[in-house]
């Protein structure tokens, strides 16, 4: 028996980078799996096509996935846009659509999925967060704050519904290699050196793999986590931890 077998399961963002590799391990360890997206993946998975920003749609996206699933286990909140600039660079507009994607989205997912969440003898949630919520990043400030909020409210919605036997964890990713990281290094006037810079702020000397973070959202998620929540599991290669010496 694997240790998702009849457990459900709704992962928002699901259609490339993190959202898509959590959604297909939990697949593959026995989940049935609804992914939310502008652009969802198809099977294995049930497609729900929607704008986290809208909150009439996500209502309905995830009545439908509850319904489809025939109700709801575990809910991976990760669907989240990047910015890139200090306190100077970003108009108030776009403060405005990162926040409301990132944290506003987080929050109309977590509400709508709350009432079939309290139905399930395995209840768990898993927010998307970043090392940006605890290091210090340049070019990054809309983006820290976005994921400094998300942590913040990954802490207290842990605390409102433990005793709904509900956990709620993080993951804090490091620099990943994703589609969002992989526009970025497009964008840089040398794209190695950029990527080499980047992989070197980590102590293992690497970005982070997709597939490495779901494996870590799939634990927090897991059944064989039962004891954790209010939890911020750092994924970055040592970033946030670590001061090594400088290499001789």
């Amino acid at each position: 028996m694997r240790e998702f077998d009849g457990l459900r399961a709704l992962v928002t963002g699901g259609g490339s980078g993190i959202g898509l590799a959590t959604a297909t391990l939990l697949a593959e360890r026995g989940a049935t799996v609804a992914c939310l997206d502008l652009a969802p993946p198809g099977e294995p998975f049930i497609p729900l096509q929607a704008d986290v920003t809208d909150a009439d749609a996500v209502r309905a996206a995830v009545d439908q996935a509850a319904g489809q699933l025939g109700g709801l286990d575990i809910l991976v909140n990760n669907a989240g846009i990047g910015a890139a600039g200090t306190v100077e660079d970003n108009p108030d507009e776009e403060w405005s659509r990162v926040l409301d994607v990132n944290v506003l989205g987080l929050v109309r997912v977590t509400r709508a999925a709350l009432p079939y969440l309290r139905l399930s003898a395995h209840a768990a949630i898993v927010n998307t967060c970043s090392i940006a919520a605890t290091a210090g990043l340049p070019q990054r400030a809309l983006y820290s704050a976005s994921k400094g909020a998300v942590q913040s409210l990954t802490l207290a919605m842990a605390a409102d519904h433990v005793r709904e036997g509900i956990r709620v964890n993080c993951v804090n990713p490091g620099t990943a290699d994703t589609p969002w990281v992989q526009r970025l290094l497009d964008a840089a006037p040398d794209p190695a050196a950029e990527r080499a810079a980047l992989a070197g702020r980590q102590p293992m000397g690497r970005l982070v793999s997709a597939e490495e973070v779901a494996a870590a959202i799939a634990y927090l998620a897991s059944p064989l986590a039962a004891a954790t929540t209010g939890t911020v599991l750092a994924v970055d290669g040592g970033m946030q931890g670590l001061r090594l010496r400088p290499a001789t």
